[in-house]
């Protein structure tokens, strides 16, 4: 286990020794992992499913609202267990090519909210109540939930690669 750089750094950190050697530091971080993802991807995939046309009497900006406060307190869960559990084995990660192609996957989804945030939402006063959300607008909610699909894909198939 001895990496160079960063890696190294990170690898041989009390923090990481503690990821790998507690009987339950590891598991307890995994679940408060996965907790935030479901936090994390239910607000995604209930806005994205009111994009698809699931609950027109819902105002999309109203739901937005509310949704979006979930989603960003699941990535004060998700984020730092997310490192913790890298720290403890980060060469193996960045070895792994499904590892990888889940931060590719999330990269991706981060950058679909992004451009829907910045170009289709900003019209939603015009399809908020009752109105069919424009192709754009559903186009990105299929994209992102079918992305954050593969994202927990992605992390479920680590613990077989």
């Amino acid at each position: 286990m001895q990496s160079q750089g960063a890696l190294g750094w990170i690898e041989q950190s009390a923090l990481a020794e503690a990821m790998r050697t507690g009987l339950w530091t590891y598991p307890i971080v995994e679940i408060v992992h996965i907790v935030g993802f479901v936090l994390l991807v239910g607000s995604v995939a209930m806005f994205d499913l009111r994009l698809l046309g699931l609950g027109k009497a819902l105002s999309v900006q109203a739901l937005g609202r509310h949704l979006l406060r979930w989603t960003l307190l699941s990535l004060v869960l998700v984020v730092p267990a997310g490192l913790l559990m890298f720290s403890a084995h980060p060469s193996d990660f960045l070895g792994n090519p499904v590892f990888l192609l889940k931060l590719v996957l999330i990269l991706l989804a981060g950058l679909n909210a992004l451009l829907f945030h910045a170009r289709v939402y900003r019209g939603a006063a015009e399809w908020d109540v009752g109105a069919e959300p424009p192709a754009a607008a559903k186009s990105h909610a299929l994209v992102s939930l079918f992305t954050w699909i593969a994202v927990i894909s992605c992390g479920r198939l680590l613990a077989y690669t």
